[in-house]
C-alpha cells in the first residue's frame, strides 16, 4: 500500500510556476525560480535529464539547441559540457540537487523526460532526502512505472495517461481508488481540454487532486478553479497570483533562501 507524502500538504489551490515562471524569465533558468519564490510560490515545475555522467539538470528538452547557445544530446554530453551552455545565451542551467537544496520547504513537481534520468534523479532524492517535497510525473507511462520501480520508497506519483483515460471513460472509482493507493497515485496533471467539471467530479471520487496545465490566461484560470482544479501550472506565475488574491485562495509562502549563483 502507498504511504502518503506530503507533497500535496499545503492549501489549495495550488500555484505551480510552469518550468520556473516561463513567461517572466527564460525557462527553467535560476531567474524563473527565483522570482517565483520571490512571488510567494511554494510550488516549482521543472523537468529532469541526465547527462552522459549521471548528473541531473532542471531542463526540458533532450537537446540544448533550441533555448541554449550550445547544441547537442544531454543524455551523451558530459556535465562540464551542459553547464557550460546558456540558456538564451545568458543564464546557466541549473542542477537539480542545486534547486532541491537551495529552496528546502519548497516543492518541486519534476517531470521526467527521458529513461538515463530515473536512476539519477533517485540518487538526488536520497542525497537531499527530497522524497516528502516531489511529485514525479512524465507523459510515459513506462517511465512512471521504471521510476516507482527504483524508489526505496513511496513519493507522490502523478497519474500515467493510461488512468487519465480510465478516469475519462468513468471507470469505477472504487476500482482506481484501490489501484491508485497502491501506486501512490495522487493527482492527474491533464491539460485544459482534458479538464472538464465531469473528469475533476470523478477524479475527485478517486481521491485524485487534479491539477492542469498549462494556464496562462485569466479566464481560463478562473473557470477551471470554479470547476474545482485543484492545481494550476502556469508560465504567468504574476497573473495566476493575481486571479487567486482576487478570490482570496492565494497561499504564499515566505521567501526562502537565495538560491547559489550559477
Amino acid at each position: 500500500m502507498g504511504v502518503p507524502s506530503g507533497f500535496l500538504d499545503r492549501p489549495g489551490p495550488l500555484a505551480f510556476a510552469h518550468r520556473g515562471g516561463a513567461d517572466h524569465f527564460p525557462e527553467n533558468s535560476w531567474k524563473a525560480f527565483e522570482h517565483a519564490v520571490g512571488l510567494g510560490y511554494t510550488y516549482l515545475e521543472t523537468d529532469a535529464h541526465a547527462t552522459a555522467d549521471g548528473t541531473v539538470v532542471a531542463f526540458h528538452d533532450k537537446t540544448l539547441d533550441r533555448v541554449t547557445d550550445g547544441a547537442g544530446a544531454i543524455a551523451q554530453l558530459t556535465t562540464a559540457q551542459v553547464v557550460a551552455a546558456r540558456i538564451g545565451g545568458t543564464e546557466p542551467i541549473p542542477l537539480l540537487a542545486d534547486l532541491l537544496t537551495s529552496w528546502p520547504k519548497h516543492r518541486f513537481n519534476i517531470d521526467v523526460k527521458d529513461e538515463p534520468a530515473i536512476g539519477p534523479l533517485v540518487e538526488v532524492l536520497r542525497a537531499t532526502n527530497a522524497w516528502d517535497r516531489v511529485c514525479i510525473s512524465s507523459f510515459s507511462g513506462r517511465r512512471l512505472k521504471a521510476t516507482r520501480m527504483v524508489l526505496p520508497r513511496p513519493v507522490c506519483m502523478a497519474a500515467p495517461p493510461a488512468a487519465v483515460a480510465a478516469i475519462t471513460v468513468g471507470t469505477p472509482a472504487t476500482v482506481l481508488a484501490a489501484r491508485f493507493s497502491q501506486l501512490s497515485i495522487q493527482c492527474a496533471q491533464i491539460p485544459v481540454w482534458v479538464a472538464t467539471a465531469a473528469f475533476i467530479r470523478r477524479a475527485h471520487a478517486t481521491g485524485l487532486q487534479v491539477h492542469v496545465w498549462t494556464v496562462n490566461d485569466a479566464a481560463t484560470m478562473t473557470r477551471l478553479l470554479d470547476r474545482g482544479a485543484d492545481g494550476l501550472m502556469t508560465d504567468q506565475t504574476e497573473l495566476l497570483r493575481e486571479v487567486l488574491t482576487f478570490r482570496g485562495q492565494w497561499q504564499p509562502r515566505p521567501v526562502g533562501p537565495v538560491a547559489p549563483e550559477g
